[in-house]
């Protein structure tokens, strides 16, 4: 079964040998795109989280045959060639990092919600950062990226 899909902006063919093929397992074996993390399986953690057709979904239980026509961005698609994206350096600034393993679906929930609403309540804000488990950092952190994101791109002019 061959699909084809927009990723990170570029046309993409993958050639599936069965339809029970997941997102997560095409991105990172088939395409190389290591950035989405295979956590759980179950949906629960986030850590695979990309963005299909503008909203943050959980790759690991997205079929991928379903994915033809789709537009898929992942954490890889994000930063230009000489800067990363507002979100990234966010991250970068409010050191919201440890490990790494959920820190590319952190980055990706927090597009996904910034791209909807580029001013979101505390509310909005704990319940995306709570979308994505992180057994290093405590979310406080993360949630200052939010908001930090929120200044940059304000001050980058992107809302």
């Amino acid at each position: 079964m061959l699909i084809r899909f927009k990723l990170n902006g570029d046309p993409v063919e993958v050639r599936l040998q069965s339809g029970d093929r997941l997102l997560v397992d095409v991105l990172r074996e088939d395409l190389k795109l290591t950035g989405t993390k295979h956590g759980c399986g179950v949906g629960a953690c986030g850590t695979c989280t990309v963005i299909l057709d503008g909203a943050p979904i959980a790759s690991c239980l997205q079929l991928a045959a379903l994915c033809d026509g789709a537009d898929i961005r992942t954490i890889e698609g994000l930063a230009g060639a000489s800067s990363l994206h507002p979100v990234q350096q966010a991250f970068v600034n409010k050191s919201a990092l440890q490990c790494g393993i959920c820190i590319p679906g952190h980055i990706m929930a927090a597009c996904a919600l910034l791209e909807k609403n580029p001013e979101p309540t505390d509310e909005e804000i704990r319940t995306s950062v709570d979308s994505v488990y992180c057994r290093c950092t405590g979310y406080a952190r993360i949630a200052e990226a939010y908001r930090e994101a929120m200044a940059l791109a304000r001050k980058a002019g992107r809302s």
